[in-house]
């Protein structure tokens, strides 16, 4: 039962992050379950595994509101799927102990990569609904998303989604919902990998899987509050930072580096982390001020006195000046 507790509040954790920013569950959810003790593989069997609904019942909710590019899904999702089964039995054939490192430094640079990318360089706003890139541009894209998204446990949004959006060649709604939709078949792809490289031991992870559910199911209504008052700049700044953090205790623990070096490293890390929230804080200020200021700035309409004759010439007009 302690257990159950422990995956459903990793699994509220995740649902919250992907709920506000619409990206991260996979590398939410790994990076606590690994750091609760779960190893490498069974984490990420785990959390691809319950994402396959979750990401069905997403696809469908986008296509429902017209966000979906079909072409775009399968230029993206098939090479996506390819990627993300080598990933999976890859992980697979690794040892636990061989596995944390190589996990952990995959989530650490995804958390390097969050962490910036929602501090300095914020995601550019485009209206277009389909997208121009060929599948030149997005086969690589999606083969990378899909081996890194299965090998470290998470990083399928992070890597097409942020990709995507600073190209500013497709609207934000039509990008997440595109990602969002061919994430179904990186997770079924991923799934199936690791029911192959696992054998029997994947039937572990089913109590994970069931907590992870439930955490996600209760978290998706408050993650729906939460992305209407806090930016995606300021919260995904804390995020990657988060995600950095813990990943590095790993890999220092790994690497039996404790002591005066360890404590120099978090230091350095928390300096730089508070440093970007600061970033971050000053960038969403100024942004929900410009937004205020186009609604305050615009001078108010008057209305026209009801006994001025709408048919007459304005003052100033060919008809005014002629009948001087």
């Amino acid at each position: 039962m302690l257990k159950l507790l422990v995956f459903t509040l990793v699994g509220v954790g995740a649902q919250l992050v992907d709920g506000a920013l619409g990206m991260a569950f996979g590398v939410t959810a790994t990076t606590l379950l690994v750091f609760s003790g779960v190893g490498p593989a069974h984490a990420s069997a785990a959390v691809h595994f319950a994402e396959v609904g979750t990401t069905l019942a997403s696809g469908v909710s986008h296509w429902r509101f017209r966000n979906i590019d079909w072409k775009l899904v399968l230029k993206l999702g098939v090479p996506g799927a390819v990627g993300a089964f080598a990933g999976a039995t890859i992980l697979s054939s690794l040892s636990t102990e061989s596995a944390v490192p190589v996990t952990s430094t995959i989530l650490l640079a995804i958390g390097i990569y969050v962490l910036l990318r929602f501090s300095i360089r914020p995601p550019e706003v485009t209206s277009a609904r389909t997208s121009p890139h060929t599948a030149k541009f997005l086969s690589p894209l999606g083969l990378f998303g899909g081996f890194i998204d299965a090998s470290g446990g998470g990083g399928w949004g992070p890597i097409t989604t942020s990709t995507l959006l600073s190209r500013g060649k497709t609207a934000p709604r039509t990008v997440i919902g595109s990602v969002s939709a061919s994430e179904f078949l990186v997770s079924a792809a991923a799934s199936v990998g690791f029911l192959l490289g696992l054998g029997s031991d994947f039937f572990d992870n089913l109590l994970i899987i069931a907590g992870l559910a439930l955490g996600g199911v209760i978290a998706a209504p408050i993650a729906a509050w939460l992305v209407s008052r806090i930016s995606a700049t300021l919260l995904g700044t804390a995020v990657g930072g988060i995600i950095v953090i813990t990943n590095a205790q790993k890999l220092l623990s790994n690497a039996d580096i404790g002591g005066a070096p360890a404590a120099a490293v978090y230091v350095v890390l928390t300096a730089a982390w508070f440093a970007l929230l600061s970033v971050a804080w000053r960038r969403s200020r100024l942004t929900a001020a410009e937004a205020a200021g186009e609604f305050t700035d615009a001078p108010p309409i008057e209305a026209a006195p009801a006994d001025v004759d709408p048919s007459a010439p304005l003052a100033g007009t060919e008809g005014d000046r002629s009948s001087r």
